[in-house]
């Protein structure tokens, strides 16, 4: 009898692809769905762009062998799988994605500890519940098939494979035998590479024609704007926004860069020349208080929303609201930071430019020129100046950072004695303690930069050191964080009254402001805590919002200052107050102690990283995909969305200063600029 069996294993190799694309897509619908952004709905076109990405990223695996290309899709499954819950984990606490600049940041994962176990939930482990099912599948095959293939004597690849045979009774005899095992080998290798060209362009067509419609219509100049890397999402898909990613920064660090043209040059130059008029002012207080030293404060997520609240009876903050009576309160004050949070702030609050859009400047950019406050001081007025941070020095890149920007030493976790060990690292009240047994033996005048760590999410303080009731948000991380904000202001009330001893309270101007927000979203919370519905107006200025209390040696100009401001107006107005002239420094600023009332400069546009800002009469959210018109323009008057055209002319002044401040700090156009400015003066 004769009998011919083949098995071509076209079905069984098209299979296990089909199954890695669907098992990445639903892990891609996973994370879409735990993002909650607004403004974002998938449709059918964003489900084409997440299938052709993923064909884009695996189609090379179609050209292997059948063993090595089931090999091959089971790794890129494991590490697709592995970027996706890694930026779920990071939206959940950031609200962004990962980048390039932040991967390479990545051994600082590792030190965020309790708060990465506080951003994982059960119900992640829907991104592995395919190894699960196709482990399943595995075992059910083997189980099925193996008494079969044995009775054969034939094994056939659960990865595809093509295999021909002429039984004749019983024997059974190989096409090779008949000279054609070369032909049909040669025919499945060009059988792999036409099915691998194939679905690279079937992917490429399905990705791509979504984009290009996108940005042909609503998205118009998402590539060439700073747009925010949920827009850029919203369009791209996640692999699309990732591939973007890694473009871009290797044409930064890899090739020609970003390039600033002579025209791009003279309107920078002729922007800042304009800012610097707009700081101008020859008010009693410019120079008012020279030769002080200056203290500056940067509280991990203090923000302002606890000012002056209550909770059981208890004041939250007693001891800034004791201070604000004698301390200049600006309660409209923003933090402008990006994906660098923390170091975002420390930077532009000492440099008054904007941090960067993608990570931190302070690892992306740590040799390049800038107009630091402690460098300013140092120069033009003989300071010294330290900085203090009881964490390991190399986080945020600060060893390198702290003495590109002047600081003669940065006092790390290394120099500190940890007798109060409290979440990350050492408590703030022994911080501000051992910092200021350094401070009392500095030569003066000093500037000393001190940033706090006891209020980190995930804001778990041991119960020994809770001073606060907080009823019913007890066990809660809204509860935690409010305990967490109360032992800070107890640190700093403690820290007031050992500069009173020392003897340096009358001789020093004290800042203290928050960096960040607390990364606490849940609108919920917060309406329970402040007894009132809020509006999306309401918690963006919420999240937005940090304190900034300045306090003079001599308790002067006390008062609450409603005007908008934000951390990039701390240098220049310290300044201000030290009688040091801003008009030779690169800064984007305000002057907070410009001239107020009727001739104040109308110019007190705060920006914000994402977009958003306001001028004390206008505030606006733009929508996640940057279309101007998508966002929302409100009337700070009656609070009420407004009409979008009187936000358009400050929208673009807006777009302008973040365009201008990340190409000066890319292209390190102040260190052009100051070798120019010298030649003009030789």
């Amino acid at each position: 009898m004769l009998r011919l069996t083949s098995n071509r294993g076209l079905g069984s190799r098209f299979f296990v692809y089909i199954w890695f694309i669907a098992a990445v897509f639903m892990k891609l619908y996973v994370l879409h769905g735990n993002l909650h952004a607004r403004y974002i709905d998938m449709n059918l076109l964003d489900d084409l762009i997440a299938i052709g990405s993923i064909m884009l990223v695996s189609f090379w695996t179609l050209w292997l062998p059948p063993r090595g290309r089931g090999i091959a899709l089971g790794i890129l499954n494991v590490l697709l799988t592995a970027l996706i819950f890694a930026d779920l984990v990071y939206y959940r606490y950031f609200g962004d994605f990962l980048t390039v600049p932040v991967l390479l940041q990545a051994g600082q994962v590792g030190e965020l500890g309790g708060s990465i176990r506080e951003l994982i939930h059960l119900a992640d482990l829907w991104l592995i519940v395919d190894w699960a099912a196709w482990a399943a599948v595995k075992i059910m095959l083997r189980f099925t098939r193996g008494g079969s293939s044995r009775r054969q004597g034939q094994l056939h690849n659960s990865f595809g494979g093509r295999s021909s045979s002429l039984n004749f009774g019983g024997a059974s005899f190989s096409p090779v035998s008949f000279g054609s095992g070369s032909r049909r080998s040669g025919g499945r290798r060009f059988g792999r590479l036409f099915s691998g060209i194939g679905v690279f362009l079937l992917g490429f067509v399905l990705t791509m024609g979504p984009i290009r419609f996108y940005t042909q219509t609503w998205a118009v100049g998402l590539f060439e704007n700073n747009w925010w890397n949920v827009s850029l999402y919203n369009v791209t898909g996640l692999l699309g926004f990732h591939y973007y990613d890694a473009s871009r920064y290797l044409k930064e660090h890899l090739g020609s860069g970003q390039q600033v043209n002579a025209e791009e040059r003279d309107e920078i130059r002729q922007w800042f020349n304009e800012a610097s008029q707009r700081r101008q002012s020859d008010n009693d207080l410019f120079g008012a208080y020279a030769g002080s030293n200056v203290i500056v404060i940067q509280a991990e997520a203090f923000m302002n929303f606890t000012i002056g609240k209550t909770i059981g009876g208890q004041e939250i903050t007693p001891n800034f609201n004791k201070l604000m009576d004698e301390s200049l309160y600006f309660s409209n004050y923003y933090h402008q930071t990006g994906q660098g949070r923390t170091s975002d702030a420390d930077f532009s609050s000492n440099s008054s430019l904007h941090p960067l859009p993608t990570g931190s400047v302070a690892v992306r950019y740590p040799n390049h020129a800038f107009d630091m406050l402690p460098q300013i001081l140092k120069s033009q007025a003989g300071y010294t100046a330290e900085a203090y941070h009881a964490y390991e020095g190399s986080f945020w890149n600060r060893n390198n950072m702290y003495q590109a920007m002047g600081y003669d030493r940065f006092y790390s976790k290394k120099d500190f004695q940890l007798d109060e060990p409290l979440g990350w690292s050492l408590g703030d009240k022994s911080f501000f303690r051992q910092s200021l047994e350094v401070m009392s033996q500095e030569k003066q005048p000093f500037y000393s930069f001190l940033i706090t760590l006891s209020s980190h999410h995930p804001y778990s303080l041991p119960a020994s050191i809770q001073e606060l009731d907080t009823g019913e948000f007890e066990g809660t991380i809204f509860g935690d964080y409010l305990q967490a904000v109360h032992y800070v202001d107890a640190a700093l009330g403690e820290f007031v009254e050992g500069l009173k001893r020392e003897g340096l309270w009358d001789r020093t101007i004290l800042a203290f402001y928050g960096d960040h927000d607390n990364s606490i979203t849940d609108k919920a919370g917060y309406e329970q805590f402040l007894g009132k519905t809020l509006s999306d107006l309401d918690m963006h200025q919420i999240m937005s919002q940090v304190p900034l209390l300045i306090h003079l040696p001599d308790g002067g100009h006390a008062g609450v200052y409603p005007e908008p401001a934000g951390q990039l107006d701390l240098t220049p107005s310290l300044l201000h107050l030290l009688g040091i002239a801003t008009d030779s420094y690169y800064m984007m600023g305000n002057n907070l102690f410009a001239s107020t009332g009727p001739d104040r400069p109308a110019d007190r546009l705060v920006v914000l990283r994402s977009g958003a800002f306001t001028d004390g009469k206008l505030y606006y959210i733009p929508s996640a995909d940057n279309l101007f018109t998508n966002g929302t323009c409100y009337d700070l008057s009656s609070r009420t969305p407004a009409e979008i055209e009187p936000c358009r002319a400050p929208h673009e002044e807006a777009m302008k200063r973040l365009r201008i401040s990340d190409e000066v700090i890319a292209t390190n156009l102040i260190a052009d600029f100051r070798k120019e400015d010298q030649g003009v003066r030789r």
